[in-house]
């Protein structure tokens, strides 16, 4: 490629921040996450305005995203999404986004910040599978029937008896009547599956300190987010999400689930861990765009880089030998 990728996501991203930018916003920033193109209710805002690059970023990779994309995903709500994610990764490089966006396609989800978000970490981009992309998972999976989340409040009504028989086992009476301010704070998560056979598996239950216990051993980039004081993590910014995700997956272990469902797991545990992911191995094309993309992005930061001052040589230091002494003047010592 004659122009580096990261150039041309960095030119798309320049090109939809709008002429008047609020106070505090600076020019030409954007925000680190997909989900920041959703208000709290869960409205999507206007997409921007989104540049040429972006689309011919798009084109050049199009085939391999929609060989990738199961045939149940529609391609166009798909393209959509990685159209309004691009510009926030604008600072990542070009192969991690790629690698991705590409196993997000893999999987069947849409960047959209619901079933599942593409992060900026550092220069890094990462696939974070959210709840709803696991609960998509079950479902395709042919084995479950429906999943519950729901969270309880202090003035709830519940009861759990994990003797007794399903459905009597577990019995949440939320009061509707009153606001959620009435209802006190959250102060349990809990998922539950009923199965094609009618059977209905294990209620899931965490309580806060449950999450709190999940999120300091577990994720790496709330660890990251707190040493260096930034506090933008998902745990941050999105805590009770998280919460709901943490007794998904909890979930996971209970029902029966399939091969798929099991990697999206894991490739959620390498994107905490900051590790760039592609479950499935791509195609001798596809790995060769990946190359392509590194191997511009290297060229265009080494163009930057100022060669460090040559190393003087030290001199050698001549050994000295030690001096021979001759038989005569062995004798005239003695």
């Amino acid at each position: 490629m004659s122009t580096a990728l990261k150039d041309r996501l960095r030119a798309a991203r320049q090109a939809s921040i709008p002429a008047s930018a609020g106070p505090g916003e600076e020019h030409g920033q954007a925000p680190d996450s997909p989900a920041e193109l959703v208000d709290i209710k869960g409205h999507e805002q206007v997409e921007p305005a989104m540049s040429a690059t972006v689309m011919e970023w798009l084109n050049v990779y199009r085939s391999h995203f929609e060989e990738a994309l199961p045939a149940c995903v529609d391609s166009a709500a798909f393209f959509a999404a990685v159209r309004s994610v691009l510009p926030t990764l604008a600072k990542c490089k070009p192969a991690s986004v790629l690698q991705a966006l590409l196993t997000c396609a893999r999987f069947g989800l849409i960047p959209d910040g619901h079933q599942a978000a593409i992060t900026r970490q550092g220069t890094t981009a990462a696939f974070v599978p959210m709840y709803q992309g696991y609960i998509e998972l079950m479902y395709r999976s042919g084995l479950v029937e429906s999943v519950h989340v729901g969270v309880i409040r202090e003035q709830d009504e519940f009861d759990y008896v994990p003797t007794a028989k399903a459905p009597e086992d577990f019995v949440h009476r939320p009061n509707l009547w009153l606001s959620q301010k009435e209802r006190g704070e959250v102060v349990i998560a809990y998922a539950y599956a009923w199965l094609k056979n009618g059977a209905r598996s294990q209620v899931i239950l965490l309580t806060r300190e449950d999450a709190e216990e999940i999120r300091d051993e577990y994720s790496e980039s709330y660890r990251r987010a707190e040493e260096t004081e930034a506090r933008d993590s998902y745990w941050h910014r999105f805590f009770q999400r998280m919460w709901e995700k943490s007794a998904i997956r909890r979930l996971i272990r209970v029902v029966p689930k399939s091969a798929e469902l099991r990697a999206l797991a894991d490739a959620d545990d390498a994107g905490d861990r900051g590790q760039v992911q592609i479950l499935h191995a791509p195609d001798t094309e596809a790995a060769r765009l990946l190359v392509e993309a590194e191997r511009a992005h290297t060229a265009a930061e080494a163009s930057q880089d100022i060669p460090p001052a040559p190393a003087k040589a030290r001199p050698l230091k001549k050994r000295r030998q030690p001096r021979r002494s001759t038989r005569a003047a062995r004798k005239g010592r003695k």
